[in-house]
């Protein structure tokens, strides 16, 4: 396995590093600051991204909340913008870059119908004109790098991801992240990573492979068949803000890396719901039961700890659930 250099991106005049070649996929509802802070814990370098940003809701102010934060970031942060229309995309993408964002990518592979059936995410795939002139634009109006992530195509009988991805190239992209499905399979079926293969050899920017990566062994094994420069870590990571890194110590031959036990998965659902609260209120009990969920895994007792904390009416009655369990361990 070869060791994975950092990615170099030119940009518009400010050009950027990436030292870390394991991406964190935005994940709607998610990857919050909160959540980007777990991540960074046990990966500094990566490049995280913001919750995906409607351009229309950050060009009429309205979707400020999501990268009013980037300033407070300790690593790269990345916004990711939807939209199919050029001159709001224009627009976010200057507010975003103010706001302090290392780099701008353009969605062009949500498969989520009320994002697409409006022409923004996958459905920019079946308009490659169109695409090509957001990338084009949206790079001569900002000088931070654009990327863009993209699936294999709308259906398996129409794609051709290939004139697709050298479009984009040709527009100005700095880096595409590579979906191994089309938007009609969504999250069915398994990734093609030669699908992946055959776009990268055809470019000379840099590929990120993105689907089925669950662990550093699929990682690995995703690279040495595409060979592709890095790859992005999406739903798995839930519940697992320790993968990102996990898998880039693992790629570059570092010391292996210990997932977290059932103390440090219990400690790090009682932080991270103390965090929500803080911010949130009650509602932060809400958004930490999905987190919790995820979390408490895998160790004795964790279903039955699950099953309470889903169940737990109060923010208080949920941290003396974790503080039970965790004099339990000691």
């Amino acid at each position: 396995m070869r060791v994975l250099p950092p990615i170099f991106l030119a940009g518009n005049g400010t050009s950027r590093s990436l030292e870390c070649p394991i991406l964190q996929s935005p994940l709607a509802g998610i990857s919050d600051q909160i959540f980007r802070k777990f991540v960074r814990r046990w990966s500094p370098k990566a490049l995280l991204f913001t919750e995906m940003v409607n351009a229309k809701s950050l060009e009429l102010g309205y979707g400020e909340e999501k990268v009013s934060e980037l300033s407070e970031e300790s690593g790269p942060i990345g916004v990711q913008l939807f939209d199919h229309r050029p001159e709001p995309m224009i627009e976010a993408a200057i507010k975003a870059e103010s706001a302090g964002a290392f780099l701008i990518d353009i969605n062009m592979g949500c498969p989520v119908k009320k994002i697409a059936k409006k022409g923004g995410g996958s459905a920019l795939l079946k308009d490659p004109e169109l695409a090509q002139e957001i990338i084009k634009n949206v790079s001569k109006a900002i000088s931070i790098p654009v990327t863009v992530k993209i699936r294999l195509g709308w259906c398996e009988s129409s794609s051709d991801p290939i004139s697709f991805a050298l479009g984009l190239q040709e527009a100005g992209a700095q880096l595409i992240t590579v979906h191994g499905r089309t938007r009609r399979q969504g999250f069915s079926g398994s990734a093609d990573w030669e699908a992946i293969a055959k776009i990268k050899q055809s470019l000379d920017i840099p590929v990120i492979a993105n689907g089925d990566i669950k662990s550093a062994r699929d990682a690995i094994k995703c690279i040495e068949i595409t060979s592709a420069d890095g790859v992005m870590i999406g739903r798995a990571s839930m519940g697992a803000p320790w993968l990102v890194g996990q898998i880039d110590a693992e790629i570059n031959n570092q010391k292996t890396f210990r997932t977290p036990d059932a103390k440090m998965r219990i400690s790090l659902s009682l932080e991270q719901l103390k965090l929500l609260v803080s911010k949130k209120g009650n509602h932060g009990l809400l958004i930490a039961r999905k987190h919790m969920n995820w979390t408490c895994r895998g160790f004795p007792g964790s279903s039955a700890l699950r099953h309470k904390l889903l169940r737990a009416s109060t923010p208080n009655e949920a941290m003396k659930l974790l503080e039970e369990e965790l004099i339990k361990l000691n």
